[in-house]
Order: structure tokens, then C-alpha cells, then sequence
């Protein structure tokens, strides 16, 4: 890694994950740690260009849009172990080419626009969710005699949760994302990883209203799934004094 930022590795061996079929498959950690890099210069492209991102986005959207770029990290530094899932809706989010993946791969070259055989991809996976956590009402900070962090902000002091978000309940290998502002640019702070995540993990599913404001299912996980990410950190900021508040939050359920 050549992060501007330093980064406490715990673990960088291989990232298991089981297929439908029951076979096993896997990633070298050192390929999410490289795609670090690379979502770095990604970020810092836009600033070179004045493009304000998160303005544009907004921070939901902002979320989703860190966890593309990182996705789209991923499959750059990998030399061709990972592929983007070509389906927007596809899961999981990197496909992994080793016998098995490449094999599927290839048998669906003239399929690419299809969603059926993205979602699922049969041979497995790994799928990116991030967040930069929960923050309480504006209406709260004011009678604290504080502002509510907006978009470039640092937001780690007032945080009083991590979660994730997914459009499925099956959800599983998953790689936690979180992200901050440092610098006013969104920055990755810690990646968690966890492969034994099951129902149970992840509450109920809720689905769009007619003439409501979401498109998209949604469910969000549960402390006992937020308890598992919690015990499969892999990479953390090497701050303490970030850290330590960060650890906290996760670590209370």
C-alpha cells in the first residue's frame, strides 16, 4: 500500500467464501487493501477537477457511490481475479475468477446485459457495503449548542453507530466499508469482513411505497450481524485516537 494515510493491518491472508454448491472459494485480502490506493486517486481526481461529489450526491448517495468506487478499485489492482458484477442489481458485487468463476464467466460473455445470471452469480463472490454511520437529529445538536456535520465534515466525534444496508436478507460475505471525511474528502477508515452471515443478521425487509421517496428494498442489519462485521476488522486507520471511538461504537452490541 502507498495510502497517504497509515493503516493497522490484522489480518492479510485469503478471504474465504462458500458457493451455493458448497465448494469454496477465495481473495487475497492484499487485493482490498491495494484497491485502497487506488480509490485515493479516484477521490482525487474529482477534486482536481472541482467536481463536488457530495454536494451533487447527497450523503446517502454518497455512501453508495464510495462503495462503487471502491468496487471499481477492486477489479483494477486484481490483474484479472475480479470482475464488477455487470448488473446494477447483480450480487455480489466482485466476481471472483478463479477456475470456477472464469469458467462461468466466459459462458455468459454473450449474457452481460442480462440480469438473471448475475443475480445470483452462481459461482460466488464478494460482496461491498459501505457506511460512515449513524448521527443523531439536527434538532439534537442544536440543544447541545452544536452543528450537525455536514458533507466534507469529520463525523466521527458525534457517530453513535455503524450499520449496514442491503436489498436482501441472504446477504452474506460481506465487506464492511467504513468511510469518513479527512481532509473534506471522503477516506477510508476501516474494512471489516465477514462470511457466516446469515437471516437472522439482517431485520425486515422493507419494500418501496407507491409515491414514496425510495426505489429500492431495503434491510438493515441487526446488532447481532454488526457483532460479527465488529470481529472480522481486517484494516483500521492507524489512529488511535480515531480508532478507539470508532471500536467503541462498533463494539457495543
Amino acid at each position: 500500500m502507498s495510502s497517504k494515510y497509515k493503516y493497522h493491518i490484522s489480518y492479510e491472508e485469503v478471504l474465504t467464501f462458500k458457493r451455493s454448491d458448497g465448494s469454496q472459494g477465495s481473495i487475497n485480502a492484499s487485493i482490498l487493501f491495494d484497491a485502497i490506493d487506488e480509490f485515493e486517486r479516484i477521490i482525487e481526481v474529482f477534486e482536481d477537477v472541482e467536481i463536488p461529489i457530495g454536494d451533487i450526491l447527497g450523503l446517502r448517495n454518497l455512501s453508495a457511490f464510495v462503495g462503487e468506487v471502491f468496487n471499481l478499485a477492486c477489479s483494477k489492482v486484481s490483474n484479472g481475479y475480479v470482475e464488477n458484477n455487470p448488473h446494477q442489481d447483480g450480487y455480489p458485487d466482485l466476481l471472483i475468477m478463479d477456475a470456477v468463476g472464469k469458467s462461468l464467466w466466459d459462458s455468459l460473455k454473450n449474457r452481460l446485459r442480462e440480469k438473471d445470471p448475475f443475480s445470483p452469480f452462481e459461482a460466488g463472490g464478494i460482496e461491498i457495503k459501505a457506511t460512515c454511520g449513524d448521527l443523531r437529529s439536527a434538532k439534537w445538536f442544536g440543544k447541545q449548542g452544536l452543528e450537525k456535520p455536514v458533507i466534507g465534515e469529520q463525523r466521527k466525534d458525534y457517530v453513535t453507530g455503524y450499520n449496514w444496508k442491503a436489498h436482501h436478507r441472504e446477504t452474506n460475505n460481506l465487506v464492511g466499508l467504513i468511510w469518513d471525511f479527512i481532509d473534506s474528502k471522503p477516506t477510508i477508515v476501516a474494512l471489516t469482513y465477514c462470511n457466516y452471515l446469515t437471516e437472522e443478521d439482517w431485520g425486515r425487509t422493507v419494500t418501496p411505497k407507491e409515491g414514496g421517496g425510495r426505489t429500492t428494498s431495503v434491510s438493515i442489519m441487526n446488532k447481532g450481524g454488526v457483532s460479527k462485521m465488529y470481529n472480522g476488522i481486517i484494516l483500521s486507520l492507524n489512529d488511535c485516537n480515531y480508532t478507539n471511538k470508532m471500536f467503541s461504537r462498533l463494539s457495543k452490541y
